[in-house]
């Protein structure tokens, strides 16, 4: 089955390679990259249907001069631009902590916590494939919650509870050995620390 689960995330790409020729170009690509206000206003119809899209063209054109006046950094510009280093702060922080938050490694011992809370043998890979499941489906709650929070409420809250949760988790697989329930404990905390991943970062 594994196999068959793997070979499957190469369908929607075979999807996308076969289908993606007949999609059109984006009107804002083809009016401000290529120029061609004729082709943006046949995409914009083909897109929105028939009417008068004169509104949406002049959106475009305000984009197209606003990024005329912008002047493109190179990397090093960038780091050494005083107005953008706050901004540069805060992206290399949360990536930084996004690669170190643990995630990878829940993912790598999770068979493992399954395997010693007595689990079935058998029933270890569909345990692994809710867990990715859970993850999925937080990142869908995610999007509903991000306008009504905003992103730093969200990356706070995320970060807070996989904090608690983590040391919670260190906590159950040290007494594991002690209380037999224990080990189930520490399942609902993997499940949890996920969801708050898919939430928070």
């Amino acid at each position: 089955l594994w196999p068959w689960l793997l070979a499957s995330s190469g369908l929607s790409a075979l999807v996308q390679l076969v289908t993606l020729p007949f999609f059109p170009d984006s009107p804002s690509y083809l009016l401000i990259q290529k120029g061609n206000e004729e082709a943006c206003r046949k995409a914009i119809r083909k897109l929105w249907g028939e009417g008068d899209h004169q509104a949406e063209i002049d959106d475009i054109m305000k984009e197209k001069g606003a990024m005329a006046s912008t002047k493109t950094l190179r990397v090093l510009e960038v780091i050494r631009e005083r107005s953008l280093r706050w901004q540069l702060y805060i992206l290399m922080t949360v990536m930084t902590t996004l690669q170190l938050c643990g995630i990878n490694a829940i993912y790598f011992y999770s068979f493992e916590v399954f395997h010693t809370a007595k689990f079935e043998e058998y029933l270890i890979p569909y345990v692994s494939l809710g867990v990715g499941l859970c993850e999925c489906l937080s990142s869908i709650l995610c999007s509903t919650l991000i306008d009504r929070f905003g992103r730093k409420v969200l990356l706070w809250g995320g970060y807070s509870l996989m904090c608690s949760v983590l040391a919670l988790l260190t906590m159950t697989l040290s007494l594991q050995h002690r209380f037999f329930w224990m080990h189930y404990f520490s399942v609902i905390l993997i499940f949890l620390f996920v969801v708050f991943y898919g939430i928070g970062p």
